[in-house]
């Protein structure tokens, strides 16, 4: 029997699954929350991932309530149907991309903001609320909260909670999972679990919280979170300080935090980028500066710390230090950076962006490393990088179209993480792992650690259906 004749056979089997599977959908689902049109499911298949493949879905579901969700979970344990849940799909490792026949699992509707409590300082939220919703609702309360991934305008909590999501603030205040206090889930299953506390305080059990942050929907699909909060900081002051050389920048790093200061905001970008975001924003940076280092602080005396970091800039050779004299400066100053990946997207017709973390004390090796694979590859690849955790973004610029440069493309990205593995870093700081480096994953756990996080997503969902294909 040929390929075309099993095609022609499995044709019915499919169509009649997925009439059934659609049918059940609907006995505890609004009409309006299933989406089957094929032109309109293909627009939830993936993420903003290069070289990630995605499947076809058999339904999108929009649920608004728990119920829904754990209607859907029934469902496809029952029909043995696998599950891909989802946020905005802002995602850069394709942890969202549906697989063939699946149900994605959309939570943007679940968008409601709980509570918010200035005296336990938590805020309790569903999923699809989006992060800069959430930080400015807060603010008005005199509160914070950090975790602020540059797609915070669209992104949403759920989706940061599945890739334990940072930002440009985590030098001072860390990610995403340093945050989440407690956590319903659905499970497989449909059967609901709560995990964790709304105390400051609380070490009952094994924490089975953290274990769901950052997991990308393979284990359960988070429906309510607990998020601490802290109060507002005052406004942060910034400098900007350039460099000859991408190692001098490192070393004020170094010196920086071996000094102990405490800056909320410590960002690097290297001479590609600067002269990407020059040419696309002609914001006057020197088309010499080889590094630019960005620093702020949220400090009572921003002025004070500032002036120490700049003599520490000097000393490591900085050729320019220039100060905010206010926040309006600041921002100025900052939005070089918040325009870097914007920038570099204007170079070539697509983008890979890497995610790899270094300790602090290998940061230069990073950044020179991979100045080195762009050479060899023969294409232009920028960092970025929040340089105060040694989380660097190295983004490879490549023409899509053409075959031998995206190989070239796929083969430095590999590189670079096979360079972060050997500095003692980590293949990813907080993107995820998802499809894009699933192989990598299993070089950094070793054997047994994979086999047991193997284990573990045996436990909790014995069938194989949450977000299969991405991780392992």
């Amino acid at each position: 029997m040929d390929d075309l004749q099993r095609q022609h056979l499995q044709t019915p089997q499919k169509d009649d699954l997925r009439s059934r599977l659609h049918a059940r959908l609907l006995a505890g689902l609004p009409a309006e929350a299933l989406l089957t049109d094929p032109d309109v499911t293909a627009s939830y298949a993936h993420d903003m991932a290069s070289f990630c493949t995605a499947g076809t879905p058999a339904a999108v579901v929009l649920p608004r309530t728990v119920e829904q969700v754990q209607h859907v979970l029934r469902t496809a344990t029952e029909l043995r149907v696998p599950v891909v849940p989802q946020g905005a799909r802002t995602g850069l490792s394709g942890g969202a991309n549906a697989t063939d026949d699946c149900i994605v699992l959309s939570l943007v509707k679940m968008d409601r903001i709980l509570e918010i409590d200035p005296v336990d300082r938590i805020a309790v939220v569903e999923p699809g609320v989006v992060n800069a919703v959430l930080s400015r609702a807060v603010a008005e309360r005199g509160l914070y909260y950090p975790p602020d991934p540059s797609s915070w305008e669209t992104c949403t909590i759920g989706g940061n909670i599945g890739t334990a999501s940072g930002g440009l603030c985590c030098v001072k205040y860390g990610v995403t999972a340093e945050y989440v206090l407690g956590l319903d889930v659905v499970l497989a299953d449909g059967r609901l679990l709560t995990t964790g506390r709304r105390t400051a305080k609380g070490v009952a059990g094994y924490d089975l919280t953290r274990l769901f942050v950052g997991s990308e929907g393979s284990l359960g699909v988070v429906v309510k979170a607990v998020l601490a909060l802290k109060p507002q900081p005052p406004a942060q002051l910034a400098l900007a300080a350039e460099f000859p050389s991408a190692a001098a920048a490192c070393a004020a790093v170094c010196a920086i935090m071996e000094r102990g200061h405490t800056p909320s905001l410590l960002e690097l970008m290297d001479r590609t980028t600067v002269q990407a975001v020059n040419r696309m924003a002609r914001m006057g940076l020197p088309d010499t500066t080889e590094a630019l280092l960005l620093c702020a602080f949220d400090t009572p005396d921003p002025a004070a710390d500032l002036a120490a970091v700049g003599e520490l800039c000097a000393a490591a050779g900085a050729t320019e230090v220039v100060p905010a004299a206010d926040a309006a400066e600041s921002e100025l100053l900052l939005q070089a950076r918040r325009l870097s990946l914007t920038a570099l997207e204007t170079i070539k017709s697509a983008t890979m962006i890497d995610d790899v973390c270094v300790p602090r004390t290998r940061l230069a090796e990073m950044l020179d490393g991979t100045a080195a694979v762009a050479e060899k590859y023969g294409l232009t690849i920028g960092v970025c990088a929040h340089a105060g955790d040694g989380n660097t973004h190295p983004v490879v610029c490549f023409d899509h179209t053409d075959e031998d440069e995206s190989r070239r493309a796929r083969e430095s990205f590999d590189e670079i993480m096979a360079l972060g593995l050997a500095l003692g870093g980590t293949i990813t700081g907080e993107h995820g792992v998802g499809v894009l480096k699933k192989e990598w994953l299993a070089r950094e756990l070793g054997p047994v650690g994979l086999e047991l996080q193997r284990g573990i997503k045996a436990t909790f969902d014995p069938l194989g259906l949450l977000n299969p294909g991405k991780l392992f």
